[in-house]
């Protein structure tokens, strides 16, 4: 597909959080979603976003398709070669272990 015949992320985007299966398994895939997304933003490919983080395509393709855990450093690269920062959040879940 020509850069010409792309669908804008924008559209892409529109479709896919209609798709309730969609958004579940992009929760799943927290990181990895993030990261594919922003590098389609910025108009990068895979293969680019490694060479700018020093590594290999198959690396950015693992992490964004959920089949390797990045590490924390990792992340970092990443975040900082597209501009960009990391959050991490810590959300309880159920009730609490401790009653007071």
């Amino acid at each position: 597909m020509t850069r010409k015949n792309m669908v804008s992320f924008d559209d892409w985007e529109q479709e896919k959080v209609a798709d309730k299966d969609f958004l579940a398994a992009a929760e799943e895939l927290e990181p990895g979603y993030q990261v594919a997304r922003l590098r389609m933003i910025r108009g990068l490919t895979q293969a680019q976003l490694a060479e700018m983080v020093g590594t290999k395509q198959p690396s950015i393709a693992r992490l964004e398709n959920g089949t390797s855990i990045p590490s924390l450093s990792f992340l970092q690269k990443i975040a900082s070669a597209m501009n960009a920062r990391i959050e991490v959040r810590m959300i309880a879940e159920g009730k609490p272990l401790i009653n007071y």
